[in-house]
């Protein structure tokens, strides 16, 4: 199968390159080849193929910036709801405060070694469980602070942010596994293609010998598609999100040492 998500992006780049230009050269052969002989409305199908073009370029980099944004927003939402916790597990009794400020320090620090870097699906997995098992543990402070003191102020404001806390890491998760669909990039990589065939049949069959206009919009339609799928990548590739609310959030906590 083929995985466009796991590709370097500089050989997407290629391979795109390759493609648009290649199929256009194909249609300017074509074109020279049929000559007089090809249809007189050629131009219309060619504009036709060039808006849908710009139509399914516009749809697709909506997409991956929606989910650019998703990932972004999930990120600063999971960085506050822990320092929130953080700030409500102070008010709780020795010696929970410390082991739970303890327990959101190492959890603070799974979350964001995987977000600095590529990791593996098997590390990926291994960093959600283990995020769980400290999930597990904070849960575990709650319980013993409720069977001492089942007051609002603090042990219930405590259990509410470790729920809020707990739900944006499910966000967060499901933001970075969220990816514009393969057919949508398979369908705009053939549109591409259609249209660059097209825009390189019409030429031919004006024996046009300026090509450079179509090089260059070739480069400039890869380049485009390009971004869309750096876009689409959670840390690799030009773009990323920023990871300073987690930062943010662990130099905080590593403050809380009173």
């Amino acid at each position: 199968m083929l995985l466009l998500s796991h590709t370097p992006l500089s050989i997407i780049f290629a391979i795109s390159l390759v493609l648009i230009l290649g199929v256009g050269e194909f249609g300017y052969w074509i074109g020279l080849r049929e000559g007089t002989k090809a249809r007189s409305d050629i131009s219309v199908i060619e504009s036709s193929a060039l808006g849908l073009l710009a139509l399914m370029i516009g749809f697709t980099f909506a997409m991956s910036l929606e989910r650019f944004d998703a990932r972004r927003d999930a990120l600063l939402e999971e960085a506050n709801t822990i320092g929130t916790a953080a700030l409500r597990a102070r008010l709780l009794p020795a010696p929970h405060n410390s082991e739970t400020l303890d327990l959101l320090r190492e959890y603070v620090k799974i979350r964001t070694d995987i977000s600095q870097r590529v990791v593996p699906l098997a590390e990926l997995n291994a960093a959600i469980e283990h995020s769980n098992n400290v999930q597990k543990k904070l849960w575990q402070q709650a319980r013993a602070v409720a069977a001492k003191d089942t007051g609002m102020v603090p042990t219930g404001l405590f259990i509410q942010a470790l729920n809020e806390m707990f739900d944006a890491q499910g966000k967060r998760v499901a933001a970075g596994v969220n990816r514009v669909p393969m057919i949508v990039l398979l369908a705009l990589y053939a549109i591409a293609a259609v249209s660059s065939g097209f825009t390189g049949y019409q030429g031919g069959i004006a024996n046009d010998r300026t090509r450079w206009p179509r090089y260059v919009m070739g480069m400039v339609v890869a380049g485009v598609i390009l971004l869309i799928q750096d876009l689409d990548r959670p840390n690799t590739g030009f773009i990323h999100v920023s990871q300073r609310p987690m930062q943010d959030v662990a130099k905080s906590l590593e403050g809380y040492r009173d």
